[in-house]
């Protein structure tokens, strides 16, 4: 017969016991749970022989983060990198037969396109989606932002022609209603959006210093 002995480090090792799945998260994150529900339009009240409110928005959560906007394009033949117009570089022109195509640059921007009449938020409501209940402080908001690669270049030079854009995670942190454009910030490796001291970004990256 031997006597049971007690480790020392007992409790975190109950701490690291997980037995069966589990629906917590366990993963750190700088998103508040509320700005990945998504929008439906049910009535609070169940009407009988309808799935509740609850379940419909989880089903659909889960269908809307299975989708990948790069995935859906590419399918039908667009190539992201060619989204964002570039300088015209008349000397440097690829003959037709590699191109298959029109030898022009593209010279429609996609503002021209952008249609926010069926879009299910408003930016401000978009916005609000990183307020927690009961606290002041705003969170980023996640979401897809076409970036390029290439941060210090991208910025003094957004149309170079040695620059590579793909979709890239953002935490979106605030909206410009003159221009009507988005403020976004890319996250890191850990899918958090923090700034140069590792601190959480809130409220549009506006402190008490400015």
């Amino acid at each position: 017969v031997t006597k049971l002995k007690m480790p020392g480090n007992f409790k975190s090792l109950l701490d690291q016991q997980m037995v069966g799945p589990s629906t917590e998260a366990l993963t750190e994150s700088d998103f508040p749970v509320q700005s990945f529900k998504p929008k439906v339009q049910m009535p609070f009240k169940r009407i009988p022989g309808q799935n509740p409110r609850k379940v419909e928005e989880e089903r659909r959560r889960r269908l809307y983060l299975t989708f990948d906007i790069a995935e859906l394009l590419a399918s039908k033949g667009i190539d992201s990198n060619q989204l964002m117009p570039r300088h015209y570089d008349p000397d440097n022109i690829p003959p037709i037969e590699e191109t298959k195509d029109s030898v022009f640059p593209i010279y429609l921007p996609l503002k021209v396109f952008d249609n926010d009449e069926y879009d299910c938020r408003t930016p401000e409501e978009w916005i609000s989606l990183g307020l927690e209940p009961g606290s002041c402080d705003r969170k980023p908001v996640p979401g897809k932002a076409l970036l390029p690669t290439d941060d210090v270049l991208g910025h003094e030079d957004p149309k170079s022609q040695e620059l590579v854009y793909e979709w890239i995670d953002v935490g979106v942190l605030d909206y410009d209603k003159e221009t009507e454009l988005y403020l976004v910030h890319k996250t890191d490796k850990k899918g958090l959006v923090r700034d140069e001291e590792g601190r959480p970004i809130l409220n549009g990256g506006i402190t008490r210093e400015g």
